[in-house]
């Protein structure tokens, strides 16, 4: 049997569409993305691959978990029907972002492709990469919890 579960993060300026209005609509369809190594990532996407939301250039940080809901298709902000986009459906809001300093201070993930390509808007994830900052994320959960509670 062939696993297909793959791992993503996609990079999104907040100026153009936020983590905010993306839980509003329920749904986020990564436009205008031109790059040919970000479009190969596109096109491999599959239905229900697990995707985090990367907010770039302003107050950098995952904030939080996407999946797949639509494949690869010609992106409408295109003429040229090469460059693709996919839909995604947000599933978890981080209670706390994961912030690049975060990242970048975790030995685990030294080799993420978020640090070795911070240009590209679209990124495979190890398996390995994925867990760890979603154990990240539940860990920051717990101790702000803890904080709060009395």
């Amino acid at each position: 049997m062939v696993d297909n579960k793959k791992f993503w993060l996609v990079k999104f300026a907040p100026f153009r569409t936020s983590w905010t209005e993306i839980i509003q609509h329920g749904k986020f369809t990564l436009r205008g993305v031109r790059s040919p190594e970000a479009r190969k990532h596109l096109k491999a996407m599959r239905l229900g691959n697990q995707v985090l939301f990367y907010q770039s250039q302003v107050n950098q940080a995952i904030l939080g978990l996407m999946h797949v809901c639509r494949e690869a298709y010609p992106d409408p902000c295109s003429i040229d029907p090469q460059w693709v986009t996919c839909d995604f459906q947000p599933s978890i809001t981080f209670p706390n972002p994961i912030t690049l300093e975060t990242i970048k201070l975790s030995p685990e993930l030294a080799g993420i492709s978020l640090i070795r390509q911070p240009r590209l808007a679209v990124l495979p994830l190890q398996q390995m990469e994925f867990d760890f900052i979603m154990n990240i994320s539940a860990t920051l959960a717990e101790s702000s919890q803890a904080q709060v509670t009395p």
